[in-house]
């Protein structure tokens, strides 16, 4: 497997460990929608809202910060895969998409940045 992709994986495990300790229930990891995915799928600690995570996962910012790479294109293949999701599990609760942004600290660990409500679907 490429070291990216290992990279991806290491990230979303550690975002998942993220929403866990801050009370978020998750539902599904990797979620797929034909070629669109769901990176986490969660319910927040109130029990009222369905958060759709897209983790972002760099091992430096040279270039640009992860959220970046979450442009038009990507959002609106995030709607179109939350919509299916929501309908296939009958969610009767608020959506919201959020960005789970993580770059690799030199010392390894993760610095993670959580930014809750970080787009509207088109």
């Amino acid at each position: 497997m490429a070291a990216h992709n290992d990279l991806g994986k290491w990230g979303e495990q550690k975002a998942a460990e993220y929403l866990q300790k801050k009370g978020y229930s998750i539902c599904h990891r990797n979620w797929r929608l034909g070629h669109r995915d769901l990176d986490i799928t969660a319910i927040t600690p109130d029990g009222d809202t369905l958060a759709i995570v897209e983790v972002k996962t760099r091992s430096n910012v040279d270039f640009a910060q992860p959220e970046e790479a979450v442009d038009w294109r990507k959002r609106r293949n995030l709607a179109v895969a939350a919509n299916a999701y929501v309908k296939r599990y009958q969610m009767q609760c608020n959506v919201r998409f959020d960005i789970i942004s993580i770059v690799v600290a030199p010392d390894g660990s993760a610095d993670i940045d959580h930014m809750e409500n970080a787009f509207m679907p088109y």
